[in-house]
């Protein structure tokens, strides 16, 4: 088995078309204020509209990133439905057996069992006769989605996300709420303090659980061309 950490990969380009600018200027149509934009563009504009609960500007952009996370949480990444597209790992098509994955399945390391060497064991064992059960089936035929069945929650997974900026906003309002689950919050906090440095006037306002140790999500965010892993 293979065991990593998660991550978040944030296309270079990500923040770069004058996001600010063109979300001021869809804005002013609703206002007809078009003549008071200036070559700088005005941010505390944004912030006022977004202060008033006038959200629905912030929806003309949008923001794509990749999750490198299990499984199990990437379920819940699927219930943002509005002004949301995925592309996903497959585990119906992708064998674990061929030789481009190792030969073997790659897990997402579950931080919260680190520090009980009990509690690790536990999760180590069940994943490693989830696996070796997993390459059985293979070897007699079953198909990968068939073989699947038995496959961890902890198993990691590629995930291509794009929402426009208003559900960003909603996925980090509750997404790095102290009542998400722990390997969400991993991700996120991260990813929310990525954006409020990039867009700030879009996602100061956010915000996350301050409580939950900087050591498990530092370093989760990566700038990248092409999502090369």
């Amino acid at each position: 088995m293979i065991i990593v950490k998660p991550k978040v990969l944030v296309p270079s380009d990500a923040f770069r078309g004058e996001i600010m600018k063109k979300l001021e200027r869809y804005a002013r149509v609703c206002y007809k204020s078009e003549q008071q934009m200036t070559p700088d563009g005005d941010p505390q504009f944004l912030k006022r509209i977004l202060m008033s609960g006038h959200e629905s500007i912030v929806e003309h952009e949008k923001v794509t990133v990749m999750f490198i996370i299990d499984r199990g949480v990437s379920h819940e990444l699927v219930r943002h439905r509005v002004g949301a597209a995925y592309s996903q790992e497959s585990t119906r098509y992708c064998r674990y057996s061929h030789s481009k994955f190792g030969s073997e399945i790659t897990l997402i390391e579950p931080f919260f069992f680190k520090e009980n060497e009990a509690a690790y064991k536990l999760w180590y064992e069940s994943c490693a006769l989830a696996e070796r059960n997993y390459m059985a089936l293979l070897e007699m035929g079953r198909s990968a989605q068939e073989a699947r069945s038995i496959l961890p929650n902890s198993l990691k997974t590629e995930i291509v996300v794009t929402y426009n900026i208003r559900e960003w906003r909603h996925f980090f309002r509750l997404r790095c709420d102290a009542a998400a689950h722990p390997q969400m919050r991993q991700v996120s906090i991260p990813l929310l303090l990525h954006f409020q440095t990039h867009l700030p006037v879009l996602f100061e306002d956010i915000a996350y659980d301050s409580r939950f140790p900087a050591g498990h999500y530092a370093d989760l965010v990566e700038s990248d061309e092409l999502f090369q892993v």
